[in-house]
């Protein structure tokens, strides 16, 4: 497995229309959509409208990372909203296995995910449940910030845990990911990239969006050879 999930928090959102497109022809495989309210994270983006704007002019899945707090209340607007993966912090939710089988009850693919001061450890219970696990490799709330170096460190021991125990949940990872880390991180473990920046800050984001997805796809191939 190995996927691109470009976010669209760095994009121009006066054309999101054709913004999705670069991403399309680039030959991203998912959405990535980062909702903040402003209380879990310093930062407000947007809601349930917008991820139903987005479904209606593409067809890749749409990737919802909810930063947000109470994320429980909203699960059916973003559902009826269209999305596909909902994701939920660890940090702001009281009884996370609930949640997670709550969204999952929806039809929908759910994911936790953890800060980078959260220990793997934490969520380590739930594991065998969720369908994959986002790893923030920078303080969540805006976008175009460094990676931070020791997120490698959570990434490969989620891929030892996964494999120890055969679970089937997919390792993402979100934060500071461009071309000059990406295979450092799909090293480590990461099956799902996040880039946002990188791509929408670039000079030309469909040629980035496709080298990510290259080398995504060449190291997956590697993965096999092997």
């Amino acid at each position: 497995m190995g996927l691109l999930s470009p976010s669209i928090l760095s994009s121009d959102f006066s054309d999101l229309k054709e913004q999705i497109r670069i991403l399309e022809v680039g030959g991203a495989d998912w959405i990535h959509c980062d909702v903040m309210d402003g209380l879990f994270v310093p930062n407000l983006t947007f809601g349930p409208i917008v991820i139903g704007g987005l479904n209606k002019i593409t067809n890749l899945p749409l990737d919802v990372h909810l930063m947000i707090v109470n994320p429980d209340k909203y699960l059916n607007d973003y559902y009826n909203a269209g999305a596909d993966i909902l994701t939920v912090h660890q940090e702001a939710v009281i009884h996370l296995h609930r949640t997670i089988s709550s969204i999952q009850e929806l039809g929908l693919k759910a994911g936790v995910s953890i800060n980078p001061a959260t220990p793997v450890k934490m969520i380590e219970s739930v594991l065998e449940n969720v369908d994959l696990v986002l790893v923030m490799s920078v303080n969540p709330g805006f976008g175009g910030q460094k990676f931070i170096p020791y997120s490698l460190k959570k990434i490969e021991q989620l891929k030892e845990i996964k494999i120890k125990h055969n679970y089937d949940f997919l390792i993402e990872v979100d934060g500071g990911i461009g071309l000059d880390n990406i295979e450092d991180v799909l090293n480590a473990g990461a099956e799902i990239i996040v880039a946002g920046a990188s791509i929408f800050k670039s000079t030309n984001p469909i040629q980035t969006t496709q080298e990510l997805k290259s080398i995504i796809i060449n190291r997956q191939k590697e993965t096999k050879l092997k």
